[in-house]
């Protein structure tokens, strides 16, 4: 139990939280976007698996990861352009449009990968590349603080610094006011000369940039390859993380942490002799409490509304 104890508060610990929740920060603030601009993203867990899967096939053939990574962020906005065409073209229901997206890209991906290397569980045969890990001068030589800090894998940087450009873009800029516009009102956003559906095709696309960088963390910086199904429910995570961060940028970030952190105490765990089921179904436990909670908490808040 000291061991644990121990384990639980060394640099390491809080190392491997910044780690298991760079996908998900990624995955939530494309989430975010989408919902604030009246389109809730449940396609985000298949835009995120075919970002993986094609960041290591084309990294892979080409021999750059940077021109995996580029695939992996096509592959998120293809994503999001199917999602744009189902809604706005043919007029298909947003959710279920969601999960047509994601049992296509689940059963597509297994398919190339054996059409691929002959293989339907893992990319063993295919030599992909990985992106590469930065060390802070300065910080990487500080006690605790340069475990922690520094040597992560570069989108993780890009996680934590897409917060603040998240939380700008949506407050700040016009694009970003125009998208919360239409989110709110999209008929009075339409009146007043917004093109609702355009907007909507620029949040699905950001969406889609975010989920695919998203996928690529977890195939070529989590770990070195492509597994069936790999995403594992991360997509869906993010938009309790996001619904748990009640719209705000700083607030999703928080709630991707807290899930986090929650997935990295169940691996700590593991070694404690507790069944290893429970343990994995921990971070998916208190998404749905949490999600639980939160729609108590605004139910009970329109309620009060309107008794005033």
């Amino acid at each position: 139990m000291m061991d644990l104890a121990a384990s639980l508060l060394s640099p390491e610990f809080f190392a491997a939280i910044l780690r298991v929740s760079t996908p998900i920060i990624l995955v939530a603030m494309g989430v975010l976007i989408s919902e604030r601009a009246g389109v809730v993203n449940i396609g985000a867990e298949g835009m995120m698996l075919s970002g993986a899967f094609c960041g290591v096939v084309f990294s892979a053939y080409t021999g750059s990861a940077t021109v995996g990574l580029i695939a992996a962020i096509v592959a998120g906005m293809v994503g999001g352009l199917f999602m744009s065409f189902a809604v706005h073209v043919l007029r298909a229901n947003l959710f279920l449009s969601g999960i047509a997206l994601n049992l296509a890209a689940s059963a597509g991906t297994i398919l190339a990968l054996f059409s691929l290397t002959g293989e339907k569980g893992i990319s063993g045969t295919l030599d992909s590349e990985v992106l590469p890990s930065v060390h802070i001068p300065w910080v990487q030589d500080l006690p605790v603080l340069g475990t922690i800090l520094s040597g992560h894998h570069i989108l993780t940087y890009v996680a934590f610094l897409s917060v603040p450009a998240v939380a700008i873009f949506m407050m700040r800029t016009p694009t970003g006011l125009r998208m919360r516009a239409v989110g709110e009102n999209p008929e009075a956003a339409k009146a007043t000369g917004l093109s609702v559906i355009r907007l909507q095709l620029q949040a699905f696309l950001l969406c889609g940039v975010f989920a695919g960088a998203g996928g690529a963390f977890l195939s070529m910086g989590y770990v070195s390859w492509f597994s069936q199904n790999m995403t594992a429910g991360r997509g869906f995570i993010a938009l309790a993380a996001e619904v748990m961060g009640a719209g705000g940028a700083y607030g999703t970030l928080a709630a991707s942490l807290l899930l986090g952190s929650v997935d990295v105490l169940a691996i700590a765990l593991a070694g404690e002799g507790l069944p290893s089921e429970l343990l994995q179904a921990a971070p998916y436990v208190v998404t749905v409490l949490a999600l639980a909670l939160y729609g108590l908490r605004q139910a009970k808040q329109k309620t009060i509304g309107t008794v005033h």
